[in-house]
Formats: structure tokens, C-alpha cells, sequence
């Protein structure tokens, strides 16, 4: 059975008219029926508060704000509606460095330009299909970076002193000192 996006909605912050285009024909074929726009990063963080989108979708060089800056916006500003929104970040740079960089900003997944549609539905896909416990410390607020998957391993095998869960319902932890 294929996945079906149609009853979800996506943020899609781009500046360049012609990748927005091209991304936003991607997102009709995989029958995205509500699609938000911004030009850049400060229009984008607008949008994001008034329209609560699943998914947000950011390029990473943007006048005003930054697709980073924006997910750092989204994952620590308190006025955040929703600091675990899977975001996903697109750049022309693959650089070590910058992928680092996303990870550590609390990105969900990051898609390097040119990207093929069906790299984009694989991202999309993944974060809505594989969603991955979401991790509060004093220094990372985001998805847990850990990709692979180790047997055995749960947060709550951490030292109690150090790990709390925040919401009995969701995997949402944070790691540091207890509250004393």
C-alpha cells in the first residue's frame, strides 16, 4: 500500500521561485493537498505559527533567516506550536561539516540539491513511517541523532539520575541533572 500525504500539510520554505516550483509539482504528485509557502526564513517561522503544518520543509540559504536558524527558531523559541515537527532541510552543500551542523540543530532529515522527486518522497516518508524518539538536553532539543537502531538500548537503561522522561505518552526525554 502506498503512503498517502493527502491529509497532511507541509511548510515549504524556498527562495528560489524555480526549486519552488519544481518542489511544489513533487508534493501535488504525492497528492499534498495543503501546501504553505514562505520566501524565507522569517516568512516561513510566520507561517509555521499560524498554520501548524506536519512536516516543514526548508532550504538552507535564505535572506533574512536561515533554514537553520529557522530550525533552531522552531525547536527552542517558547512560542513554538510544535518543537517536534520532522523538518527537513535542503542544501546544494554536502559538506561533513554542514550535515553536522543540521544534525546538531535538530534537523530530521537533510536532502542535498539536485534531488530526484523520489529522494524527496523517500525523506517524507521516512520521517512520517520511522519517526525517531525526540531528545531534550541543556545543548540539543531534536530528534535522537542516533540512526541505527542498537539492541537493547532504551533511554530508560540511562542512569535515573540523568534521563527523565517529560511526557508519560510520548518519547519525549531529557537528559542532564535532576531537578533538585
Amino acid at each position: 500500500m502506498a503512503l498517502r500525504f493527502n491529509n497532511l500539510s507541509i511548510l515549504v520554505a524556498e527562495d528560489n521561485k524555480a526549486m519552488l516550483s519544481l518542489i511544489r509539482a513533487v508534493l501535488n504528485t504525492l497528492e499534498f493537498q495543503d501546501i504553505h509557502t514562505a520566501a524565507d526564513g522569517e516568512d516561513a517561522w510566520r507561517i509555521f505559527q499560524s498554520q501548524k503544518p506536519d512536516i516543514v520543509l526548508t532550504d538552507w540559504e535564505m535572506e533574512n533567516m536561515t533554514g537553520i536558524e529557522l530550525i533552531r527558531k522552531i525547536r527552542r523559541d517558547p512560542a513554538s506550536p510544535n518543537r517536534m515537527i520532522p523538518v527537513v532541510i535542503l542544501t546544494g552543500y554536502a559538506l561533513p561539516e554542514r550535515i553536522l551542523e543540521a544534525r546538531d540543530a535538530g534537523v530530521t532529515e537533510f536532502l542535498v540539491k539536485p534531488f530526484m522527486a523520489k529522494e524527496l518522497a523517500n525523506r517524507l516518508a521516512h520521517v512520517i513511517n520511522k519517526p525517531r524518539d525526540f531528545i531534550e538536553t541543556d545543548t540539543f532539543i531534536g530528534p535522537d541523532r542516533r540512526r541505527r537502531e542498537t539492541p537493547g538500548y532504551t533511554p530508560e537503561r540511562r542512569q535515573k539520575r540523568d534521563i527523565k522522561k517529560l511526557d508519560p505518552d510520548k518519547d519525549v526525554w531529557h537528559v542532564g541533572e535532576e531537578e533538585k
